[in-house]
């Protein structure tokens, strides 16, 4: 199982949060989210992030030729695409070299209707909470929907997982679950984690859950 910590912004913070067993990092290319980080210098992440934890891009709905240039630029190991982008657009990014994670909005089985497009197009789906907004909501839908999802692109769990859900993270299987992804729930503000709830939180669930590392 992976770990991805999501809207990292500040230079201490990504080093204090690279710290903990963690597999990836996510950081928001999106210019409306609180968590925007495209002012960043690159040079940064290089000299507060370890080398042993992957770096993620989010974008919603950017040009192929901007998510590209920013996956240079950062050297990003792939991109989340949290918007509505096509099919052909995952493909034509996934043939570039980067790792893509196509997020889709749930709140209802059929949502996950949607997915049977992307099918082959990318490495891994990430199912978030439905809401007006692009992710970062800090709210919850019902896992038990995902029990109908019967494709081949294993997933993330996302949306609003918090230190109350240890217990159910050690329940939930699906045999295509291949990691959670952990944001707002962990903020002291947006784009700065609480490094102690985190580091909590993973001692919690790697007690049970031994292959999470």
């Amino acid at each position: 199982m992976k770990i991805k910590v999501c809207g990292m912004r500040e230079a201490d913070n990504i080093y204090q949060v690279g710290q903990l067993p963690i597999h990836w990092m996510g950081f928001i290319f999106y210019t409306s989210s609180p968590r925007y980080v495209g002012n960043l210098s690159p040079d940064l992440l290089q000299l507060h992030l370890p080398q042993t934890i992957q770096r993620i891009g989010v974008f919603v709905n950017e040009p192929e030729e901007n998510i590209w240039n920013y996956a240079q630029r950062y050297n990003l190991y792939g991109v989340q695409l949290h918007g509505n982008e096509s099919p052909d657009l995952c493909l034509a990014l996934k043939a570039k070299g980067l790792c893509i994670i196509k997020a889709f909005s749930i709140a209802e089985d059929t949502d996950l209707d949607v997915c049977r497009a992307y099918e082959g197009t990318c490495h891994y789906f990430l199912f978030d909470t439905k809401t007006p907004f692009y992710g970062g909501s800090g709210k919850q839908y019902d896992w038990s929907i995902l029990f109908s999802y019967q494709g081949q692109t294993p997933f993330f769990l996302s949306g609003g997982i918090g230190e109350e859900d240890v217990e159910r993270l050690h329940h939930f299987f699906h045999p295509l679950c291949k990691g959670i992804d952990l944001n707002s729930r962990f903020e002291m503000a947006p784009g700065k984690k609480d490094v102690k709830k985190l580091r909590h939180f993973l001692s919690r669930l790697s007690g049970k859950t031994s292959d999470l590392y």
